[in-house]
């Protein structure tokens, strides 16, 4: 966003706003000072214009400072995080224009407020470090921002995925694709495919591609189901369709070097989606799915079936049309990981239109065992323990209500291993239950679908009687605790 020159006239403003202040002068008095026009150092304060050498003596004088200090780059110590902050990766990789704003009108912000500025960036560096986030949570945080002002829907996209399809036909059996695939990225792009497997690569094992720019060579995981060799190879064919220079080369951000590498992935991998799910034969399939009066668990996973996609591809994929072309605009899209030793983790999340629950606050707390994303993967692990599992996704739905906050929605959840590795993973979607949503969804009251009471972690959790509880419930108590303490405070005031 900045170039050196321009940190340092906006540097150089900042100084001279702050010393100014210090004195209490001013920006007319300073005029009369230096001999110089109010507009022009208003100019020179919000970094826009850097004095010339005898003008910067005059303004040196007036403020009772010299010239060495004055043009140093040192800073006080209120302006250090601002100038850290300058200094950083981090602004000049902000994507301003995807929310319209101009980078002079943030420039101009700090020159305006800076010590104020200064205390609110210190207070997110300070919070980042306690949480322990990373530069990539960032990214992906201000991505899902971008995908939830678009209602996770992008027309240009979906255009360029529909032109590709009418030069390249998509194959009627989804075990065709990755073939299909292969040939295009070999034939029209000249792209190496070299499979690789844990004897080979045993570096690599746990990741389902890894792309070589050098090489023109992308490495493929021979542990990949169809599914997600078709998803690989159709990612791969997005970043050279829409020309995506900048990008991860391997499967699993594993560090994200800029935002443009995140925004890049995810503009490859929606084109992927598009390209193997048309929004076309998604929308006819979904408007026969949602005019069913009853709820059926077998019928989405027999829908997906037809493309050669994953269960989060298929769900993910079925955001964007559910938003666009069925006018629902409120949900959540959940992926929930169940690790060796059992516990729940939340590894991916989407909430439009507000944050809903559960998210992502409560990552090192237990999700409540109520709630379908989390059933549904132990009944997974326990068909597999059993032997008794047909290795196909299963699909179940639930109607919740949350005992803090009374808030309804309709979930359902898809779940599957997810190879490479051994992990189950929920996918979730999740909308609030509203008079618009059921004239969109016929069988939401399908009294054949359960209706469950549940917490959003056991830490915060106040049902009493619940016999699946994985912890004490220390967040509520503490919560509970500090509300009699205030209630008596003000009963001693009164």
């Amino acid at each position: 966003m900045t170039s050196d020159r321009e940190k340092v006239r906006l540097i150089f403003g900042l100084k001279l706003r702050q010393l100014r202040n210090d004195l209490s002068i001013s920006t007319y008095e300073l005029a009369n000072r230096t001999g110089l026009s109010p507009s022009y150092l208003n100019e020179i304060e919000k970094g826009k214009k850097y004095p010339k050498t005898e003008k910067v003596f005059a303004i040196a004088k007036a403020l009772n400072t010299d010239y060495d200090s004055l043009v140093s780059l040192k800073v006080s110590k209120q302006l250090e995080p601002v100038v850290e902050l300058l200094n950083s990766n981090i602004l000049s990789e902000l994507p301003f224009e995807l929310f319209g704003i101009e980078p002079g009108y943030f420039l101009e912000v700090m020159a305006n407020a800076p010590t104020k500025l200064s205390a609110f960036i210190s207070t997110l560096i300070e919070i980042g470090r306690n949480y322990d986030l990373r530069v990539e949570q960032f990214y992906f945080s201000v991505l899902r921002t971008y995908q939830a002002m678009h209602d996770n829907y992008f027309d240009d996209l979906e255009q360029e995925a529909d032109q590709f399809l009418t030069e390249y036909a998509l194959p009627d059996n989804p075990n065709d694709c990755p073939n299909w695939l292969l040939s295009i990225l070999t034939t029209t792009y000249n792209c190496v495919i070299n499979p690789y497997d844990a004897d080979s690569q045993p570096a690599l094992s746990t990741l389902r591609s890894v792309y070589l720019p050098e090489k023109n060579t992308l490495l493929i995981n021979k542990q990949l189901s169809n599914e997600q060799q078709a998803f690989t190879l159709a990612r791969e064919v997005g970043y050279r369709r829409l020309k995506l220079t900048v990008r991860p080369l391997e499967s699993s951000v594993l560090e994200a070097r800029s935002f443009d590498e995140v925004l890049n992935n995810f503009r490859a991998s929606y084109f992927a989606r598009a390209v193997l799910i048309p929004r076309q034969r998604l929308i006819n399939e979904l408007t026969s799915l949602v005019a069913q009066p009853t709820w059926d668990n077998d019928r989405l996973p027999a829908i997906m079936k037809s493309f050669a996609v994953t269960p989060e591809m298929f769900l993910l994929r079925m955001t964007n049309i559910l938003t666009s072309h069925f006018g629902v605009k409120e949900l959540f899209f959940l992926r929930f990981n169940q690790a060796e030793d059992g516990r729940f983790r939340l590894s991916k999340e989407l909430h439009l239109s507000k944050l809903h629950t559960p998210h992502g606050t409560a990552r090192d707390e237990h999700y409540c065992r109520r709630q379908v994303s989390v059933t549904i993967l132990n009944e997974l692990r326990e068909l597999q323990q059993q032997g008794q599992w047909n290795n196909q996704p299963i699909c179940r739905a639930q109607r919740i209500t949350f005992s803090t906050s009374s808030n309804t929605y309709f979930v359902f959840s898809i779940a599957k291993s997810s190879p490479p590795t051994t992990t189950n993973s929920s996918i979730n979607i999740g909308f609030p239950l509203t008079d618009q949503l059921r004239s969109v969804f016929r069988f939401l009251d399908d009294p054949a679908i359960p209706e469950t009471l549940v917490g959003e972690t056991c830490e915060r959790c106040p049902i009493a009687d619940c016999n699946v509880r994985a912890a004490a419930p220390v967040e509520l108590i503490r919560q509970q605790q500090m509300q009699q303490t205030q209630s008596h405070i003000e009963q001693l005031r009164n």
